[in-house]
């Protein structure tokens, strides 16, 4: 059940301020998916916003090379991966081999992303001769910008090795966030907010703080709290009280389903309030 003094059901969104939505931003892993396999009722959630003419658009802390199939075939305006590090979308009207041509855009310039690298690896090497049972996570290959431990995917850490990965990783000058299955590092000034600001102006030409009260924000862990600070219409899917004890900045909204289930029915919402207002 949610927490009655941090947020409210989902049924109580109010349907005035839904009609007005002008998009989703969502996180991916355990908000979408679960076991790492978007779940069908997302999948055909998202289709429905595409098609209401809603864009939405996935921010992760997965990487650019995981990315890339599901921005090319999931209907999204864009992912934005790395935790605001990397924007992947698809070209209009452009297409090869019978598919929409990927545009993969980077917020910080490759002279930076290539003086990162070394300090990246180094860090991880520490974590790996430090932190006894950490494991990098299996998607590591793909990543461009920052490094990931895995805690909860095809590994597991308890809170005490979490929080001294997350310690080393900011004593190395470090952001570290935990998500429901990997904690992150990067260097840099960019998060899930800077992500979701640079995509929306670069695809829509829209300022998402300026226009805040209108845009949806969907996720599920530790690391979507500046999401949920700064969107009104910030929404936990429901196993996010698996973190209760660790938020300290909650949504203003929590669906009764998990993962997808829990996404599809705030889509439905939305979807219902715009159909009410804009029949």
């Amino acid at each position: 059940m949610p927490h009655p003094l941090c947020a409210r059901p989902l049924q109580e969104m109010p349907d005035a301020a839904l009609a007005q939505v002008a998009g989703v931003l969502t996180d991916i892993d355990d908000t979408l998916t679960r076991d790492g396999a978007i779940e069908p009722a997302a999948l055909a959630a998202l289709q429905r916003l595409h098609d209401a003419g809603l864009p939405v658009i996935a921010i992760t802390g997965r990487p650019m090379g995981w990315s890339q199939p599901f921005a090319r075939d999931w209907p999204l305006a864009a992912i934005v991966a790395e935790n605001g590090a990397v924007a992947l979308f698809r070209e209009d009207n452009v297409r090869r081999n019978g598919s929409s041509a990927l545009q993969i855009e980077y917020a910080q310039d490759e002279a930076t992303r290539t003086h990162n690298a070394q300090r990246l690896s180094e860090v991880a090497a520490r974590v790996l001769r430090e932190v006894p049972g950490a494991q990098m996570a299996q998607d590591t290959a793909g990543r461009v910008t920052d490094i990931a431990v895995d805690h909860s995917e095809f590994a597991h850490l308890g809170p005490e090795a979490i929080a001294q990965v997350v310690a080393l990783m900011r004593a190395e000058g470090m952001v570290a966030t935990v998500s429901s299955i990997h904690i992150n590092g990067w260097f840099g000034q960019h998060d899930k907010r800077s992500g979701a600001r640079w995509i929306v102006q670069r695809l829509l030409g829209r300022d998402v703080d300026a226009e805040r009260e209108r845009w949806v924000y969907a996720g599920d862990s530790t690391n979507d709290q500046l999401m949920f600070a700064h969107f009104p219409l910030s929404v936990g899917v429901a196993n996010l009280m698996r973190f209760a004890s660790e938020l300290t900045d909650w949504p203003a909204y929590i669906t009764p389903g998990e993962r997808g289930v829990g996404f599809a029915q705030l889509a439905d919402r939305v979807l219902a309030a715009r159909a009410q207002h804009h029949p």
